[in-house]
């Protein structure tokens, strides 16, 4: 059917990735192109395929060459060998992830559980119609990393406002899926709690996990996998995999040697492992040679390895195998060893403190014995020790007393690594992604060591600093504060605090905020920092009048209050301090005068302006852009509450310029954020439609925003539809809406002018059953002031009028605009004066001259708000040519829609033909 429908090389691409149910985010980074282009090519797709919404998409997606149709995409590794036996086990294991939503395939290391798990997830594909997904725990050492790994397969990126578990959690909610989690042991509590969230949020999704032990939650079903099959009478699975694996190496092996076989088989109690390493020595030993070498005595077991007696066959396999390898390769295999992901050979060879040439002959001597796995990979060769075997090199290396000095160089060989990537270029995520697992696994090692408390911090900090530009803003802000616990002096612990803190304005967590800007307080104040301590107080006050939305337990006034007379103490005579003492005070007065009219009229507008305007003088003479940023937001929030609805904007955009220049750190995108959604909402109160889409734009293509399209693109819809350009609203609309549900649906008031602005637009169109779908959205958004007498009645009136509504006009623009607080209609103030007069006009009414005079003042300087008063009152006087000439106006501002509509009510057909219907 694809075949029938002309779609780009392009489309085909992201068509593909949306089968493999990757997100528009992660879509945008392997096609590499913005998120919004992949929302364009994703709409033309729905439009061309005739698809409801992104999951019928995906069910069109191409499957790959050979695949079987009536499959759905699955993620598992391709396995290098194959699966040999196991039919019963197998069989046994199917039935019971039919009838169980967890099943804990358990054995000790070297049994076999990852490639029974595999062959079972294969053979249960046609199962699952959302897939069946593999995540590999081996390189996790931090419980907190489960959910991030999972996302990772999924293809998730991380939602500001949520932390991974949530998210993996929303995106499984309503998905059919088979989740296999691999190598559980080393993150056993932590994975139990996660199953046990994710089984009771996403009721159709299962999980199969392996693990050296079980689980111990209420729901997990246990299978114990048992050792291949040894002889008795008939076929042993044993003997056949030894003879394959044998056989791969060169040498099929003669009928008349399967009792010889056999007996090494018994000898290694048919542990998968053991029989794969001894039967890559086939072609040097000889059956002889590995009977005579197992014949000595087994060495006790050690550490993890006592789980489990049968454990023993494979340490003496591993042990005769590394006792059969040359020293250097003995030594090489050990020292491979730290690596918990794929490694290259030049990577091992900084590890060997060799030549690179000698380490790529030793590591595939050691491929060669199944000691390593080798893989191709876009960057070269990689080479993966199972982890039995990684586990077996990291004892030889404390047995070789090497082990602190080898994880040290491997600690080295990361803050190498990390301090390469500081410098992003166009291959730089597939870079990160590759090394990650070995940076957070030596920042594990190293900060446990005292002697290494230095490169611990260092690379902490950078895995902040990375982990914040590859968007995993959750682990940014974790790595932040284990770089404070590392910091060799209070002052730098107080400066990677302050980084947590922004990290966590960027997460929307208002509260972290709080608490971190106390503890880099209390770090500044042990490093005699009292300058400093200052700047931190103040700054909790003023994020707690900024931010207040962003905080579960809103601060009390009296409590900001008492920070603000506490940093104002500690500021004493340095300027710095006293700026940001300066903007506390100013973001207070605000407060105090917008809570005081809400009750009673009177505050001193005059006063709370020019607070605002000193703290932005004193914190422009400081230098710091993002304190003068902060400032300019204050005495925007200054202007929208005095009505200067210009002022506001203008300053807005003054905030914008000035951080246009800043670093691109958390705090500076923490405050840029805030920034363009500010200017692009000033900018639509002054009818500046192309400025508004100008700064919108910016904000919905902006990366930390890439996995909440709902927040991205939502002033983006509003500017959009008030302009009229349909097709871009249609667009922008599937990625709010698509978002918005795997976040869970949020019921964010802010989100409410984007849903009111999209189902306008479908009204506009005749589309009902749409446009109804919009409005029960905005209705789970509650009901508002501001929809009330802000965005609802601008929104409203537009589409009454739009179809000739008249009264129905008149009444939703009834309230006499001063009768309105400021602040809830600050930015709709002239739409909706506009918009009353022009009901008005047309209906007739006695007050018609009266609300267009009074518009003429208000809206004097807006020019879509402007040019719609001003054909109001040509229309009144029945001027038909000051109506169309009232057209030109509209398209010079960027608004086509009022454009059209000033030829419909001057008589003209053009009106229908560019709004046009549902077509």
């Amino acid at each position: 059917m694809i075949a029938a429908v002309e779609i780009s090389p392009r489309e085909r691409d992201v068509l593909e990735l949306v089968g493999a149910r990757f997100s528009n985010a992660e879509i945008a980074a392997r096609l590499h192109i913005s998120v919004r282009t992949v929302e364009s090519h994703v709409s033309s797709l729905l439009r061309k395929l005739e698809v409801p919404d992104r999951r019928a998409l995906a069910q069109r997606a191409p499957e790959p060459a050979g695949a079987d149709p009536s499959h759905p995409v699955t993620v598992l590794p391709a396995p290098l060998t194959s699966f040999v036996g196991r039919a019963t086990e197998q069989s046994e294991l199917t039935e019971l992830i039919k009838s169980h939503r967890e099943v804990t395939a358990v054995g000790p290391g070297g049994v076999g559980k990852t490639r029974l798990a595999l062959a079972v997830a294969a053979e249960a594909v046609s199962e699952y119609s959302d897939g069946v997904w593999f995540v590999d725990l081996v390189p996790v050492t931090d419980p907190g990393m489960i959910a991030t790994a999972v996302a990772g397969t999924l293809g998730l990126g991380e939602q500001p406002g949520r932390d991974m578990t949530e998210s993996v959690v929303a995106a499984l909610a309503d998905r059919h899926a088979l989740l296999v989690l691999d190598n559980c042991e080393q993150v056993l509590d932590a994975v139990a709690l996660f199953i046990e969230r994710l089984l009771a949020a996403c009721p159709r999704v299962a999980v199969l996990a392996t693990s050296r032990a079980r689980l111990m939650v209420p729901f997990e079903q246990v299978y114990p996998v048992p050792p291949l099959s040894l002889p008795a009478g008939g076929e042993s699975d044993a003997v056949a995999l030894f003879l394959e694996r044998a056989a791969a190496v060169g040498r099929p092996l003669d009928s008349p040697l399967r009792d010889q076989i056999a007996a090494i088989c018994e000898r290694l109690d048919g542990m998968a492992l053991a029989i794969e390493l001894a039967a890559a020595r086939y072609h040097t030993l000889g059956l002889d040679g590995i009977t005579a070498a197992l014949s000595h005595p087994l060495r006790m077991l050690t550490g993890g390895f006592r789980a489990d007696e049968r454990h023993r066959s494979v340490r003496a396999a591993l042990d005769w195998s590394h006792a059969l390898l040359e020293p250097a390769d003995r030594e090489l295999l050990r020292r491979v060893s730290v690596f918990v992901a794929p490694f290259t050979a030049a990577a091992a060879a900084e590890i060997a403190e060799s030549e690179e040439y000698l380490v790529a002959d030793g590591l595939s001597r050691l491929a060669d014995q199944s000691l390593l796995v080798v893989t191709s990979a876009p960057g070269g060769t990689e080479y993966r020790a199972l982890e039995t075997i990684r586990q077996y090199g990291t004892e030889q290396l404390t047995e070789a007393g090497e082990l602190a000095a080898v994880r040290a160089l491997h600690l080295q060989w990361c803050l190498d690594k990390a301090g390469s990537l500081a410098a992003v270029r166009r291959d730089w995520r597939a870079g990160f992604d590759a090394v990650a697992d070995d940076l957070r696994a030596a920042l594990a090692w190293a900060a446990q060591e005292p002697e290494q408390r230095e490169g611990a911090y260092r690379l902490a900090h950078y895995l902040a600093e990375l982990t914040f530009t590859r968007n995993l803003i959750g682990e940014s802000q974790q790595r932040y504060e284990q770089a404070a616990q590392l910091a060799p002096a209070p002052e730098a612990a107080a400066s990677a605090l302050r980084q947590a803190a922004a990290v966590a304005g960027c997460r929307m967590h208002g509260d972290d905020m709080y608490r971190l800007y106390r503890a880099s307080a209390e770090a500044a104040l042990s490093a005699g920092e009292t300058a400093g301590a200052a700047r931190d107080l103040a700054a909790i006050a003023t994020t707690s009048y900024r931010f207040s939305s962003k905080f579960v337990r809103p601060l009390p006034p009296e409590e900001s209050a008492g920070l603000i007379a506490e940093a104002r103490e500690l500021a004493g005579d340095d300027p710095v301090a006293q700026a940001h003492v300066a903007l506390a005070e100013a973001g207070q007065a605000l407060f105090v005068a917008i809570t005081t009219a809400q009750g009673q009229p009177g505050t001193s507008v005059a006063e709370t302006i020019a607070r605002a305007e000193r703290a932005v003088e004193m914190t422009r003479s400081t230098g710091d852009p993002l304190a003068e940023s902060a400032a300019l937001d204050v005495l925007t929030g200054a202007f929208s509450w005095a009505g200067d609805t210009f002022g506001a904007a203008t300053t807005a955009k003054r905030r914008i310029a000035l951080l246009s220049s800043a670093p691109s750190t958390p705090a500076a995108t923490h405050e840029l954020i805030e920034a363009l959604g500010e200017a692009a909402e000033a900018s639509l109160g002054t009818g500046d439609l192309v400025g508004a889409r100008r700064w919108a734009g910016q904000l919905a293509d902006h990366p930390l925003l890439a996995e909440v399209g709902h927040r991205a693109v939502s002033w983006l819809l509003v500017a959009d539809a008030l302009a009229g350009n349909t097709e871009q609203v249609l667009t922008g609309g599937i990625r709010f809406l698509d978002a918005w549900r795997r976040a869970g649906e949020p019921a964010r008031s802010f989100l409410g002018p984007a849903v009111a602005a999209v189902a306008m637009v479908h009204g506009l169109r005749d589309d009902a059953e749409a446009r109804r779908e919009w409005l029960e959205v905005l209705d789970q958004l509650g009901n508002s002031p501001e929809r009330a007498y802000g965005y609802g009645a601008v929104f409203d009136a537009m589409l009454l009028l739009h179809h000739g509504q008249l009264p129905e006009a008149m009444e939703r623009t009834e309230v006499e605009p001063a009768q309105v607080w400021k602040w809830v209609t600050w930015i709709w103030h002239h739409w909706y004066v506009a918009l009353r007069a022009e009901a008005a006009v047309l209906a007739g009414s006695p007050s018609a001259h009266d609300r267009v005079t009074e518009a003429q003042r208000i809206v004097a300087g807006n020019p879509v708000a402007g040019a719609m008063v001003e054909r109001a009152a040509a229309l009144l006087d029945g001027d038909q040519e000051a109506v169309l000439a009232t057209a030109a106006a509209f398209e010079a501002a960027g608004c086509p829609y009022q454009s059209a509509r000033t030829t419909l009510l001057a008589g003209g057909p053009e009106f229908a033909r560019i709004v046009g219907g549902r077509g």
